[in-house]
Formats: structure tokens, C-alpha cells, sequence
């Protein structure tokens, strides 16, 4: 794993926090293949901060994009294995970056997909 950014304080729940991150970054290890890396990166843009978890692997098909944070959705159904996930980590992710009066959004092309939170630094 790789960490670019510098260091940034946000206001909100360092628990529920730590799980959104957490949950996409577990989510990343199992996409990832062997030997290739997961980033972490964090960007301060004014009055926000951006939490960026990237891998490399299979893209996912723009159709499916939409839908990755609705609960119990799965790209393939028929690939989950049992002990798998149950199809709710990005739902709870979502939640609690709403929660904290963000967003999350997610992008995919052959060389990456890029989960990306968008959190205020300062809660109203």
C-alpha cells in the first residue's frame, strides 16, 4: 500500500470515520490483484478534504457505477464465494460520508478504480 498526502484534521466521528475508510480500503484489497498496489491519497482543497482510495484491476462497467453504494448490490452475484462480503460495505460507507455532510463518488477505467470521499473539514 501506498500513502500520498500530508496529514489533515476533519471534524466528525473518528470511529465512523475510520470504518468509511476501512470498508474501502478492505473492498480494495479484494479487487486488487497479487503484487499490484493500493493508494491512499489525501488532497485539501479549501475548505474540503479528499479521501482517495485507488486500485488496479479489473475495470468496473460504467452501467454498475451508479449502483456500487445501494445496499446488497454485487457487480456478479454469481462470482461471490462463500465468506464473501455481504454487499453492504459501500452502502455503509456512503452513510456515513453523508452523516458527515459529504459525498462519495467512484470512477473506472483500465487502470484504476478510484473511490473518492469529499468531506468538509468543518461540520455545520
Amino acid at each position: 500500500m501506498r500513502f500520498e498526502g500530508r496529514a489533515c484534521w476533519i471534524t466528525g466521528d473518528p470511529i465512523m470515520l475510520r470504518r468509511a475508510i476501512s470498508n474501502l480500503l478492505s473492498n480494495a484489497m479484494h479487487y486488487t490483484p497479487p503484487g499490484k498496489t493500493i493508494t491512499l491519497r489525501i488532497k485539501e482543497a479549501d475548505d474540503q478534504i479528499h479521501i482517495i482510495v485507488e486500485n488496479p484491476g479489473t475495470p468496473i462497467a460504467p452501467e454498475h457505477l451508479p449502483r456500487l453504494f445501494d445496499r446488497f448490490y454485487r457487480v456478479d452475484p454469481s462470482r461471490q464465494r462463500k465468506g464473501e462480503g455481504s454487499g453492504i460495505g459501500l452502502a455503509i460507507v456512503k452513510s456515513i460520508v453523508i452523516a458527515h455532510q459529504g459525498k462519495v463518488s467512484v470512477t473506472s477505467d483500465t487502470r484504476a478504480t478510484r473511490f473518492i470521499l469529499t468531506l468538509p473539514k468543518h461540520l455545520r
